[in-house]
């Protein structure tokens, strides 16, 4: 009986040690965050474990889990028909919104899924409900673009997915197969998918080959740059679930093809020294004290080196490259671009990088809404459904699909 009591107290003590996490006194509903979060640290240990035996490489691992759990079939309803495709070869899943009435032209969204170009998939069940409500709510077409994953593929293999199948899908013959309005077609996509928005947005602005525009561009807490990794949100929110600063910067040594032992050196900014002139030429467009409004500045301590390991950037340029770093397109690029709804959470390494590309493009003349939580966190978007609903991820999803039929 006693050893008994022992051993239940003991266990209820571990489970608590490996759920209980110190979380801001602001983050929305953190005893279900942190139950969250416990899962996806067992998944990233699990993945770790895997790839210490030699077995497979942990991204990989996470990624067979995730879809082992998530991934789902094509499934059409009364109100909307899903079938998967291909666009210039790139794996897609079109949701068509079969509302009934009169036959009528119907907007269009372009969705690229998150993951940190490692990933996930846009039949995953998360994104298949997201974009399947996005089509039945707006009367809309939505396709989610399956881009190819790192470490399978690497940049600029997954931006050149995500262009290829925007221009596939904006030619006449798609959107007229799909019954899209040519004039009210949008490009979206939640963190590294908005990343991949954002720099298809750029391109597509100024390739007078396609005469068919994105009238919008709605990114969800997207990653825009590899300049410095010591933002205020970086140092705010470092080691807020779900997405802590080193795993951020893990994405990017996979997505640029780097190796995992420069992670220091990127943690301290190494790569982006004083001595790199490149570097220097992209910091002196990104002031961060002037793009971001001072409440979010709070306690921040620039951390600039002036020596620093230049063969980074040499050896890995598309730290630089605006298709991976929409934030340091240059000014009259930004110019060209659609009207923007820009997402961000508090609680989230990546929210200083939406709020400099807003503040940036509303210097360029360009219409931005910002969407701000102060309650968020990285993901809240798609944790709107059952099992993981977080009630301001439902608020968000609401405010995104009613922006999207305000203005599209």
């Amino acid at each position: 009986m006693r050893l008994g009591v022992l051993v239940s107290v003991v266990l209820a003590a571990a489970l608590s040690y490996s759920v209980y996490l110190p979380l801001p006194a602001t983050v929305a509903e953190p005893c279900k965050l942190m139950l969250l979060d416990s899962v996806f640290r067992t998944m990233f240990y699990v993945g770790k474990l895997v790839q210490d035996l030699g077995l497979s490489q942990q991204i990989q691992v996470l990624n067979y889990m995730a879809l082992f759990i998530e991934l789902r079939a094509p499934h059409s309803t009364e109100s909307v028909r899903v079938t998967d495709t291909t666009f210039s070869g790139v794996q897609a899943r079109v949701f068509e919104s079969v509302a009934p009435g009169p036959q009528r032209l119907k907007r269009g969204v372009i969705y690229f899924h998150g993951g940190g170009w490692a990933l996930g998939s846009g039949r995953m069940r998360s994104y298949d409900l997201l974009c399947r409500k996005m089509a039945e709510d707006l009367d809309a077409v939505v396709i989610s673009v399956d881009y190819r994953l790192a470490p399978d593929a690497r940049f600029p293999e997954p931006y050149e997915d995500a262009l290829g199948a925007c221009r596939h899908i904006l030619s006449a013959e798609v959107l007229e197969r799909y019954s899209v309005d040519p004039h009210r077609v949008a490009v979206s996509g939640d963190s590294a998918g908005g990343n991949l928005a954002a720099a298809v947005a750029q391109e597509l602005a100024f390739d007078d080959s396609i005469p068919v525009k994105f009238k919008l561009q709605a990114l969800i807490y997207p990653v825009l740059q590899a300049l410095d990794f010591n933002t205020p949100s970086y140092q705010q929110n470092g080691h807020v679930p779900i997405l802590y600063r080193t795993h951020m910067v893990r994405f990017w040594i996979e997505y640029l093809s780097g190796d995992q032992s420069l992670l220091p050196s990127l943690l301290a900014n190494n790569h982006t020294s004083s001595e790199s002139r490149e570097a220097a030429s992209a910091k002196a467009k990104l002031n961060w004290t002037r793009l971001l409004a001072p409440n979010f500045t709070k306690h921040y301590k620039p951390v600039i080196r002036r020596r620093g390991d230049t063969r980074i950037l040499e050896r890995l340029p598309g730290f630089l490259d605006v298709r991976s770093s929409p934030l340091l397109a240059e000014a009259e690029v930004l110019r060209r671009v659609p009207p923007a709804y820009i997402m961000t959470c508090e609680h989230d390494v990546l929210r200083d990088d939406g709020l400099m590309y807003a503040r940036r493009l509303e210097e360029a003349g360009v219409p931005v809404t910002s969407d701000h939580y102060e309650q968020g966190f990285h993901g809240i978007m798609v944790f709107g459904f059952f099992p993981a609903c977080f009630s301001v991820g439902k608020q968000s999803l609401r405010n995104y699909i009613h922006w999207l039929e305000e203005n599209l």
